[in-house]
């Protein structure tokens, strides 16, 4: 059942980019499988998230019950990294730092044209998937 491997890594990704060559490792794929798999994820991720992020957002305003703090640590540094580097920056410490979900959900809330927020999720989600995939078999070959 090689399908259930493939869609397993990816609902993982989808959530968390890194559990995403986690769950490749673990149930025995290529790297290489895995870091399609993972990329497939995010990606399935930030563009159900893109199309449906405003709705999403004011979905979630309409039933939360206090008013969400305006300033927090994750809110600072996406205005940081948006000041310094704009959408390149959102789309490059996504795998790392604000997850698929958050960072398509940071990109949609500073009004990036959908397109720009998929092609630049494409092209960090490929590299990081790529370099954390190739990484992480390679450390468990040295351990």
């Amino acid at each position: 059942m090689p399908w259930a491997k493939y869609i397993s890594v990816v609902l993982a990704s989808m959530v968390k980019f890194v559990a995403g060559p986690l769950a490749g490792l673990a149930l025995s794929l290529s790297w290489w499988e895995t870091a399609i798999c993972t990329v497939v994820g995010m990606m399935l991720s930030v563009v159900i998230f893109v199309f449906l992020g405003s709705a999403i957002q004011l979905l979630m305003a309409r039933y939360r019950k206090t008013q969400p703090r305006l300033f927090s640590k994750r809110s600072r540094l996406a205005v940081r990294v948006w000041k310094k580097s704009g959408m390149t920056g959102i789309a490059l410490l996504t795998p790392l730092l604000f997850t698929p979900i958050g960072g398509t959900l940071i990109a949609v809330s500073f009004k990036v044209p959908r397109m720009t927020i998929i092609a630049q999720m494409l092209l960090w989600g490929t590299i990081w998937g790529v370099i954390m995939s190739f990484g992480l078999y390679q450390f468990r070959s040295l351990v």
